[in-house]
């Protein structure tokens, strides 16, 4: 045994990374027991979780490994300088995501993923955010990092000190260390790929899969994954005319413009208008249908209920993603949802990419978006900028015009202060068009709010029930305050969620978590109006567009729900994670990375029954996926350039 005391630190390595990391798992099968232990043969998420918490660890040794084995004996003082830091980098990191994963399970349903990373961009708002909220929970964790890094600064020298020993024995045994580190990595033989996280898939219970896996993995997996922007090949593969012509079956149109353009096409309302309406959308975090009293949730929104009345109010649409961006994606673009980050976030969609605002800004509107925020939250201010928003309005613009607001949070100024700022600006515009993206902060963790403005819901003041209660209050201000101003009657509003608050389910995609509201008030809407058949965000934009009074070519996707036929099926299209999720009426296929797909029948959005899988709905559904790959790769997701005049 003496002689294998140069591969000490590898063991030890290797022993306490399992230890950190089982010991997590268990008390996270404890805290989320009740619902694990639900899912068929739970406990394989003990021997996945072995097996994938090896595979890092191999990977993670391979460096150690050759430097206790081919180091000469007289050289081993550098390398036990080396190892305890490398050791002890690597270790602590492993704790440092496993410590954070247990709140961030509870809010987003998984493992820490890119959504981990992008936070760690922006530390002035989610510091704040977690001061607030999980207080606790940081002052727990910091207080076993700093006794955890104290024992390792005291020990690590010993616990990864490796000795002199014959080097030709070391020679002769690398070949076994070698063989048994590459095995542990790609924990297969016979495998012409290796172990990842698809793997880790036994049950239709995404929280309870990614129990398996462990959090340095799956944030590690995420920084990786941001090189393949764009890329679908996951889920399968399909010529690109075969998936264009499949999309294009589920769009409501019939002639195309550009060849160069694929979807390309214009879109002609009922009448043309001399001056065109102008068109504001007020974009509400989080606000999900589950809140929405009118449709069938709590009774938190009275504003927007009472608004109903006045316009048409979408009962069954659904949101495309789980976050900001991909609302803002989905309402602003109309592009498809796909494995990718949002294209307000990718690197080749900065600049000539199509918005509304850029095909308004076409047509003589002034272009603007609006929020009590800072605008480069999100990498919103540059994707706007880039693609035909003109004016940006944030929390700087706030705080440099001397006016004194009802409240200021952690992520900036309140709605109630966004409206009034709004509703100043649209008064400036005197008859020019123009075209407005407000986007709400009030609704967000910790959730703040000036006091004295709604009866709480719940006792404790900074709840989402409360703050729901409070977007809906600042709802409310904005519309009575622009329909005593002259442009009211020649706007169109929307007033609609990005997303829901956390999305969570037993099932592989929560559906019920994907339902959101909107509604549309203006000229021409109609007036108390309910539009109940399947729809997806994406569909948003487009029927926006047929009520302004002005003939548009877009690339858009999504249907005009206006001009829809009543015998079409109804369509939504959601992504949760990296779970792609295409629905028509109660059928919806889930695909799942490096996976066959699954089809179920809808019951209720809690409900899904599986069935024998439809190979054309899933051709369709990978269509859609592939086609938002396509699509964003190759620049084809814009409007035709401007020809300059000679």
């Amino acid at each position: 045994m003496k002689k294998l005391a140069f591969l000490k630190p590898v063991f030890n390595f290797m022993a306490i990374g399992l230890l950190i990391m089982t010991l997590s798992r268990l008390f996270l099968f404890f805290l989320f027991k009740d619902r694990v232990v639900e899912t068929e043969n739970y406990w394989y998420i003990f021997p996945i979780g072995l097996r994938m918490d090896l595979i890092l660890l191999s990977y993670l040794s391979f460096l150690p490994a050759l430097l206790v084995t081919f180091t000469p004996n007289n050289a081993i003082k550098f390398v036990n300088k080396i190892l305890p830091f490398y050791s002890i980098l690597f270790l602590f990191l492993i704790l440092f995501v496993e410590l954070a994963t247990p709140d961030f399970v509870k809010q987003y349903d998984t493992r820490p993923n890119k959504i981990f990373l992008d936070y760690l961009i922006y530390p002035k708002e989610v510091v704040g955010m977690l001061l607030k909220s999980y207080l606790t929970s940081i002052i727990v964790t910091f207080l076993i990092l700093g006794i955890v890094l104290y024992f390792a600064l005291k020990k690590g020298k010993v616990l990864f000190h490796t000795h002199s020993s014959d080097y030709k024995f070391k020679l002769l045994l690398f070949p076994l260390v070698l063989f048994l580190l590459f095995f542990g990595a790609r924990s297969s033989l016979t495998s012409k790929r290796p172990i990842n996280a698809s793997n880790a898939v036994f049950s239709t219970d995404q929280l309870t899969n990614c129990l398996g896996l462990n959090s340095f993995y799956t944030v590690a997996f995420a920084a990786y994954s941001i090189k393949n922007e764009g890329n679908t090949k996951m889920y399968g593969k399909m010529e690109e005319a075969e998936a264009t012509a499949r999309v294009k079956k589920y769009m409501d149109v019939t002639q195309f413009t550009d060849p160069a353009i694929p979807f390309l096409h214009v879109q002609t309302p009922d009448t043309i208008l001399k001056r065109p309406y102008n068109l504001v959308i007020f974009l509400q975090e989080s606000l999900g249908a589950e809140y929405v009293g009118i449709l069938g949730g709590k009774p938190l929104t009275p504003e927007f209920d009472k608004l109903s009345k006045e316009g048409l109010l979408f009962t069954n649409l659904y949101c495309t993603g789980t976050r900001s961006v991909r609302g803002i994606e989905a309402v602003v673009t109309g592009f498809l949802p796909s494995p990718s980050e949002s294209v307000v976030k990718l690197g080749n969609s900065q600049q000539g990419f199509f918005t509304l605002a850029e095909a308004l800004k076409r047509k003589g509107y002034e272009t603007s978006f609006i929020y009590g925020g800072m605008s480069n939250f999100d990498n919103m201010a540059s994707f706007f900028n880039g693609n035909g928003f003109e004016d940006i309005v944030d929390q700087d613009d706030f705080d440099a015009d001397g006016k004194k607001y009802a409240f200021k949070g952690t992520w900036g100024y309140s709605d109630e202060d966004l409206v009034v700022k709004a509703n100043d600006y649209f008064k400036s515009k005197g008859d020019k068009p123009f075209f407005s993206l407000m986007f709400s902060t009030s609704n967000h963790e910790p959730f703040e709010y000036p006091e004295g403005r709604i009866k709480r819901y719940d006792q404790k003041a900074a709840t989402v029930n409360n703050a729901m209660k409070y977007a809906d209050f600042s709802i409310g201000k904005f519309m009575e305050m622009a329909k005593k101003e002259p442009y009211y009657k020649n706007t169109i509003f929307i007033v609609i969620a990005d997303h829901n608050t956390r999305t969570f389910g037993k099932n592989l995609v929560p559906i019920n978590k994907f339902h959101i509201p909107a509604l549309i008030i203006g000229p021409n809407v109609p007036k108390g109006k309910t539009y109940d058949q399947l729809a997806s965000q994406i569909d948003i934009p487009p029927t926006l567009l047929s009520y302004l009074g002005a003939e548009f070519e877009t690339p858009m996707v999504g249907r005009n729900l206006t001009k829809i036929k009543a015998t079409t099926k109804g369509r939504s299209i959601m992504q949760f994670n990296d779970i792609n999720a295409f629905r028509i009426e109660d059928q919806v296929v889930i695909m799942q990375p490096n996976l066959q797909p699954l089809q179920f029948k809808i019951k209720n959005d809690t409900t899904l029954i599986p069935v024998k899988l439809d190979p054309e709905l899933a051709k369709d559904a990978l269509a859609h996926v592939i086609t938002a790959g396509n699509l964003y790769r190759e620049n084809k997701y814009k409007l035709r350039d401007i020809k300059k005049k000679k």
